[in-house]
């Protein structure tokens, strides 16, 4: 019965245009992984530039309406197609289903009417440069100008190590009126199609929904991409995933079609020595880092990999040794015991075991926390719960592990951040935190250095 199953494939839907389609013509993956799509219809995924998008005209607050409506049937999934997609993505997805299940049930949360307002008058401004014309006034020439947020044709290449990062590209999407084709990533292939036929389920027919399309193929794949990746049909590629991914979106980028880059990115925490004022401070520490570390299982950009301890090496194997327990505590998106050690981490984790005082491990490799120490910083990238503890004399000792692929910045105690925040801007980070505060993700803020909105339209004048 099982080999049965497991050589069913699963059906991934393409929308085009707002209407979700179905089929079987292409497959994909092996085994239990394995999935068939519809056929690639190319002419049916993009709008011609002949005509103005859907939603150019359509009012904010109206588009505002539609995605609350959206918030409430994914929480409520009249349909079952939250749970249907959630068993799939359960198939394909590296995450513990846990994590998974949570990530999922988290879907509707993005659409507030209040996330949505705190977005556009902290980026934009006000709605108003989204429904018409900013008269701005007081240039130094003395004439009036009008600027307007025009809305923009978009391909999204997204990245599947989060559902959210679906969810929050077509929230921009659509409060920024654009035309927009959604690549699904083959790690996540049925969030972002869940969304869009929520939206033709909740608003059929509306321009927000006909602003939408989305499509599986193979990453990089010429023969789609060279077709796709062109002014002809899109202004901007908003383009997510590792460095391979973003590598070949590059050679697509010229006059005519801008990058969105959303670059991968590492993440640390800065411990101070105030962490060893008392066993509750090192205890707070300890559950505030896990918090960091855990979010996603290590798999979010904005995941802890690096922790930079303030104190000598013994007080560093307090702090490693604090923090172990603190990984195997499950969280609202943190297992306590996911998935095992990558191997390649394994080896390099063994090797080390054999330099002592320079390392110490504390934890094993089933997955529910490991913490390597080190004098400096390991060469491999930590994952599924891996922390690395580094001592420094001085926080500020860690600055020079700081560069622009740091996104967050934890740093513990709070107080600490005020004499910290220049430095690690000017050093390339892009988020400074409150230690244990990395997984609330506002949005409305900067993202990766820049604020996506105004990356997302195209900023038009109107002079004289």
């Amino acid at each position: 019965m099982t080999a049965l199953v497991s050589e069913t494939p699963h059906r991934v839907r393409h929308v085009a245009r707002g209407v979700p389609v179905s089929g079987d013509e292409r497959s994909f993956g092996a085994g239990a992984s394995r999935f068939v799509t519809p056929a690639l219809d190319l002419d049916a995924l993009v709008w011609p530039r002949s005509e103005p998008g859907p939603a150019f005209d359509t009012p904010v607050a109206e588009i505002m309406d539609v995605l609350v409506e959206l918030g409430s049937w994914l929480e409520r999934d009249p349909d079952g197609l939250v749970a249907d997609a959630l068993a799939a993505a359960r198939r394909t997805n590296p995450l513990p289903a846990g994590v998974l299940t949570e990530a999922y049930a988290s879907l509707g949360r993005t659409f507030t009417r209040r996330t949505m307002e705190f977005m556009i008058e902290q980026e934009l401004g006000g709605a108003d440069v989204l429904d018409g014309w900013r008269t701005i006034s007081g240039t130094p020439s003395g004439r009036e100008v009008r600027v307007r947020a025009f809305p923009a044709r978009v391909v999204h290449v997204l990245a599947g190590n989060a559902p959210g990062v679906g969810a929050v590209s077509l929230l921009r999407a659509a409060l920024t009126k654009g035309v927009n084709l959604f690549k699904l990533p083959s790690n996540d292939l049925y969030s972002t199609s869940l969304l869009l036929a929520g939206l033709h389920a909740v608003a059929p027919g509306h321009p927000t929904s006909r602003s939408c399309s989305a499509a599986y193929w193979r990453g990089g794949d010429a023969e789609v991409e060279s077709v796709l990746f062109r002014p002809q049909f899109f202004d901007k590629l908003a383009a997510w995933g590792g460095e391979a991914s973003l590598r070949s979106a590059r050679a697509y980028v010229g006059p005519g079609f801008e990058l969105v880059s959303f670059d991968p990115k590492t993440s640390v925490s800065l411990i101070g020595r105030e962490a060893f004022a008392s066993a509750e401070s090192l205890r707070a520490a300890a559950e505030a880092a896990a918090t960091d570390i855990m979010l996603m299982d290590q798999q979010a950009c904005a995941a802890s990999r690096f922790q930079y301890v303030e104190g000598s090496a013994a007080e560093a194997d307090r702090f490693a040794a604090a923090l172990l327990p603190r990984l195997g505590v499950a969280r609202r998106l943190g297992s306590a015991v996911g998935n095992p050690v990558p191997a390649d981490i394994r080896e390099e984790v063994e090797a080390l075991r054999d330099l002592a005082p320079y390392a110490r491990v504390f934890g094993g490799y089933e997955g529910s926390g490991l913490v390597v120490r080190t004098e400096e910083p390991v060469d491999f990238h930590p994952e599924n719960k891996v922390a690395n503890v580094v001592p420094v004399d001085r926080l500020e000792d860690a600055l020079g592990r700081i560069n622009v692929a740091t996104q967050s910045v934890g740093v513990y105690p709070a107080s600490r951040k005020a004499s910290l925040r220049d430095a690690l801007a000017a050093a390339g980070a892009q988020r400074v935190v409150t230690l244990g505060n990395v997984p609330v993700v506002e949005a409305g803020l900067p993202h990766d250095g820049f604020y996506p909105l105004q990356r997302l339209v195209r900023w038009v004048s109107d002079e004289g």
